[in-house]
């Protein structure tokens, strides 16, 4: 297993580095530059000072020299200075991405929660009124727009109602409540996001969890254990559940870049200060350090999720483990 591990680990290096190369290379084939929000506004500034602007900052190299610039950097996990602020990116990045992990984070976990005991029922129960409402369900959660969505929810449950707050991550009060205030008061500001970023992994989770149950449950061997005279419950979730998780966990793992691009629209749509949020500004005023640093992390984020999938799976089907060693 540790070899395994240690083969995929290895491999992820060079996948990383093609992101990186690909993203800076495309980030500069866009219009605009970093100095042009600071230069751009200034009708008195000259050409002269805009030169020497773009040399401090180093844009007046080759895109190839900025980039190798920019790798020396990264691997000393120096990110550089945002243009925006002059503040170095590694903090602007690490105080917002607990708050995008803790979102997303809790999205794949409301995913597990419901999505997977989802599909086991309509499986389980197939061509019956639960599958047809399941089956509802998923068209609705993959048609439907998720900044639609959040507008939808947002004047339900935050106008018309006045449950859940709209905006933020915490309230003005935050630091006069007490631990167990606070830990409500930020469950209260995410609620919203954290339903809007599973609704649609949720019912494509089900769907193929229902799929791949009834391809497991038909096999001869949950004949077998069902002849047995073995409870439908011990069948279902001690013979049937671990197979038809295999493939259920590769769509997580795949599900995992969605989730975490996801979170430019809705943290946008709700203030919420994360990384998402950060990119979205960054990528508005051209801030070549950050956009970099943001995609970074996310790939990085990205790969080791898919990593993990990857562990999984050959946790729960030891042929692969068995391969791997071949």
């Amino acid at each position: 297993m540790l070899n395994y591990l240690a083969r995929r680990l290895i491999g992820l290096i060079p996948v990383f580095f093609g992101i990186t190369i690909i993203s800076f290379f495309v980030m500069h084939l866009a219009p605009g530059k970093p100095t042009d929000l600071q230069t751009s506004l200034n009708p008195k500034i000259t050409y002269e000072a805009r030169v020497r602007m773009e040399k401090l900052y180093g844009l007046d190299k080759p895109v190839h020299v900025q980039y190798v610039d920019w790798l020396k950097r990264f691997v000393r996990l120096d990110f550089g200075r945002s243009f925006l602020d002059d503040r170095p990116v590694i903090d602007k990045i690490s105080e917002r991405i607990p708050i995008t992990l803790l979102i997303n984070i809790s999205s794949l976990l409301l995913i597990f929660a419901i999505g997977i005991p989802l599909g086991i029922l309509a499986a389980v129960k197939r061509h019956t009124l639960r599958d047809k409402l399941t089956t509802v369900f998923v068209f609705i959660g993959f048609s439907t727009p998720e900044f639609w969505l959040a507008l939808l929810l947002m004047s339900l449950f935050g106008i018309t109602l006045g449950w859940l707050p709209i905006s933020g991550i915490k309230s003005l009060d935050f630091e006069y409540l007490s631990f167990a205030g606070k830990v409500l008061d930020v469950a209260r500001h995410i609620a919203l996001p954290v339903c809007i970023a599973a609704f649609g992994s949720l019912a494509g989770i089900s769907r193929y969890m229902r799929s791949s149950m009834i391809g497991v449950i038909g096999q001869d061997y949950i004949r077998t254990a069902r002849a047995k005279g073995l409870r439908e419950s011990q069948v279902v979730y001690k013979h049937a559940l671990k197979n038809a998780l295999l493939p259920v966990i590769t769509i997580i793992g795949l599900s995992i870049p969605g989730l975490i691009g996801g979170s430019v629209i809705f943290e946008s749509i709700f203030a919420i200060p994360g990384m998402g949020r950060l990119f979205y500004e960054s990528v508005m005023a051209r801030d070549y350090a950050t956009i970099m640093g943001v995609l970074s992390i996310g790939a990085l984020l990205t790969l080791l999720g898919n990593l993990l999938a990857d562990v999984a799976y050959s946790y729960a089907d030891p042929r692969i483990r068995l391969g791997s060693k071949e």
